[in-house]
């Protein structure tokens, strides 16, 4: 899937789970879902290429979020982010709120060999923060506290 965003000149970014296992640079369990922040000026071709490949929308939360699925129990989890000139994100949030992503947070992690772009683990940490932690969520946070 990575490829055909990159063929499709989309610009992503691992987020959740698969960009703490990107950071870690190597898969430390299962995964319900890929969480990809994408640039919303190319949210649509990402939806375009997905669409390609059998998903369909399955939760529709835009501008927020929108849940695509594919047979075979693959989710993707597409959150769309304004990017500035200087790199830096803002994503809508429910009831009015936003979420920033200064330029700094953005980096490389590896997934299957490969580097992908990803948030850092000190984002990956804050986002942990503020509600009951799940097994998994507590999973992650194991694996972030690996890198220091």
């Amino acid at each position: 899937m990575l490829d055909a965003l990159d063929a499709a000149d989309v610009g992503h970014c691992l987020a959740g789970g698969w960009g703490v296992d990107a950071l870690v640079g190597e898969q430390t369990r299962e995964h319900r879902d890929l969480d990809l922040l994408v640039d919303a000026e190319d949210f649509d071709r990402a939806r375009d290429v997905l669409d390609r490949m059998g998903y369909r929308p399955e939760t529709d939360w835009l501008p927020v979020r929108l849940e695509v699925a594919a047979a075979g129990l693959r989710w993707v989890d597409l959150h769309p982010v304004v990017m500035d000139d200087d790199g830096n994100g803002v994503q809508q949030g429910l009831d009015g709120t936003t979420y920033t992503y200064p330029r700094e947070v953005f980096t490389l992690g590896v997934v299957d060999g490969r580097l992908v772009p990803c948030v850092t683990a000190e984002l990956q940490r804050e986002v942990h923060q503020g509600y009951e932690l799940r097994p998994q969520d507590e999973h992650d946070l194991r694996q972030l506290e690996r890198l220091g």
